[in-house]
C-alpha cells in the first residue's frame, strides 16, 4: 500500500532511506544539510519557514520525498511572488501561508521531487505532484510551489501547475588544462581585463588560498560567519544561517565544503564559501572586511574556476542574478520553476503575466547570447 505523510522535521525521516532517494551526491539534497538548517535555528516559524516535507511510502518503506515547507512570506526564496501575493490580498483572498518546495535560502538547480534512479522514477514523481497539489487544497491554501527544479522533473507538473524560468550564470568546463588555457578560450578583452584584476589584487599584498571545509578550525569557522554575517547586515539583509550550522557543514559535510580566503598578516579578512558534489562546484556566501577592487571576483570566481579545472568538475553555478558574471566566463542558463494556484482565475490571471515574462526573458536570453565573453562558441 502506498501512503502519504507530512512531517514537521526532516528528523522524522531516516536519513540514510532520504539520501538514498537523491539521483547523485547534490550536497543541498543530503539530509544532514536539510536537517543541519532546523536544527541550528536557521529555519523558524517566525521567520517565515516551517518544515512540511513531503514522503511517499510503500509498506512503511521511503520510495519518494520532497523537501517542503509552510512559508507565511516569500523571503529567501530567490524565485519572486510577491506581485502575486498583493494581487491575490488586494482582491480579498490571503496568499500565506503557501507550500513550497525548495532549499531554503538557495537559488541552486537540482531535483525536488526525489525519487531515486529506479525504474519507476516518473510514476512516483507524479505521486509527489499529485500529494503537493491535493495538500494544498487539503489546507485550504492559494498556492505551492516548487523552485529551481531539474529539467527532467518539469514533465511531472500537469496543466495545473503554472511553468515560469529565468536566467542564471554558470560555467561550463571545456575540458580546460589550467586557468591560462581558460583565459585563451576568451575574446581579447576579457582576457586582459581579468588578467589585469587579478594582477591589481596581488599587489594589493592579500595572500589567496583555497581550503577544504574539513580542514577549517573552530576559529577560521568563526570568523568565515562573522564575515558571513557583517556583510548580510551591511546590505540590510537578514544573516539567516548561524555559526553552529557552518560547523556543521565543516564536520557533517566537510568534504564537500570549500573556502576561499584571503589573508592580511595571517588574518582572514575576507572568505568565499563554496559546496560542491562530484560533478558541480555551488558558490553560495561571501563577506568581507575590506573593500578592495577585484576580490570578490577572486574569492567568488576565479578561485572556484581553477577548482574545478583542477578536480575536473563539469560546472560551477556561483549563484543567483549577476550579469557581470557573463564577463567573466559564465552564460546564461535557464532555472526552471513551477506554480500551483488554487483558485481558477487568480491561476488564469497569473498564466497571462507569465507568458508575456517569458517573452520578455527569451528577449534578454538572445540580448545575453550576442554579448559571449568566449572568442568561440
Amino acid at each position: 500500500m502506498t501512503t502519504v505523510r507530512f512531517h514537521a522535521a526532516l528528523d522524522e525521516i531516516d536519513a540514510t532511506a532520504w539520501n538514498a532517494l537523491r539521483p547523485d551526491d547534490h550536497p543541498f539534497l543530503d539530509h544532514a544539510f536539510l536537517a543541519g538548517l532546523e536544527r541550528h535555528g536557521c529555519i523558524r516559524p517566525e521567520w517565515g519557514w516551517q518544515p512540511h516535507h513531503l514522503g511517499l511510502y510503500d509498506d512503511g518503506a521511503l520510495i519518494g520525498a520532497a523537501p517542503l515547507y509552510l512559508k507565511g512570506n516569500s523571503h529567501g526564496e530567490f524565485v519572486f511572488d510577491h506581485a502575486w501575493a498583493q494581487a491575490w490580498e488586494h482582491a480579498g483572498g490571503r496568499y500565506y501561508p503557501k507550500l513550497l518546495a525548495a532549499i531554503p535560502y538557495t537559488p541552486v538547480t537540482g531535483p525536488r521531487l526525489l525519487t531515486g534512479n529506479g525504474t519507476g522514477a516518473a510514476a512516483i514523481r507524479e505521486r509527489l505532484v499529485a500529494a503537493l497539489t491535493a495538500e494544498t487544497h487539503r489546507l485550504g491554501l492559494a498556492s505551492a510551489h516548487t523552485n529551481f527544479i531539474a529539467g527532467d522533473e518539469c514533465g511531472a507538473f500537469d496543466g495545473d501547475w503554472l511553468p515560469r524560468f529565468d536566467w542564471q550564470f554558470h560555467w561550463t568546463n571545456r575540458g580546460y588544462r589550467d586557468f591560462a588555457d581558460f583565459l585563451d578560450a576568451l575574446s581579447h578583452k576579457k582576457r586582459k581585463n581579468i588578467r589585469a584584476e587579478r594582477a591589481a589584487l596581488q599587489r594589493a599584498g592579500l595572500a589567496i588560498e583555497w581550503r577544504c571545509g574539513a580542514s577549517l578550525d573552530a576559529d577560521e569557522w568563526t570568523v568565515l560567519h562573522r564575515l558571513y554575517q557583517a556583510t548580510f547586515a551591511e546590505k540590510g539583509n537578514h544573516p539567516a544561517l548561524s555559526e553552529a550550522f557552518f560547523r556543521h557543514l565543516g564536520t557533517t559535510l566537510g568534504a564537500q565544503t570549500w573556502a576561499a580566503l584571503a589573508r592580511r598578516d595571517g588574518r582572514i579578512v575576507a572568505m568565499a564559501l563554496c559546496l560542491g558534489s562530484r560533478t558541480t562546484l555551488y558558490g553560495r556566501y561571501w563577506g568581507s572586511e575590506e573593500a578592495l577592487p577585484g576580490l570578490h571576483f577572486e574569492l567568488c570566481y576565479y578561485q572556484g574556476i581553477e577548482h574545478c579545472i583542477r578536480a575536473g568538475l563539469e560546472r560551477f553555478e556561483p549563484g543567483a542574478q549577476g550579469e557581470h558574471k557573463l564577463a567573466r566566463g559564465f552564460l546564461p542558463t535557464r532555472t526552471h520553476s513551477r506554480h500551483h494556484l488554487a483558485h481558477a482565475g487568480f491561476r488564469a490571471a497569473v498564466a497571462a503575466a507569465l507568458a508575456e515574462e517569458a517573452a520578455m526573458l527569451d528577449d534578454y536570453g538572445r540580448e545575453l547570447d550576442a554579448h559571449t565573453p568566449y572568442a568561440q562558441r
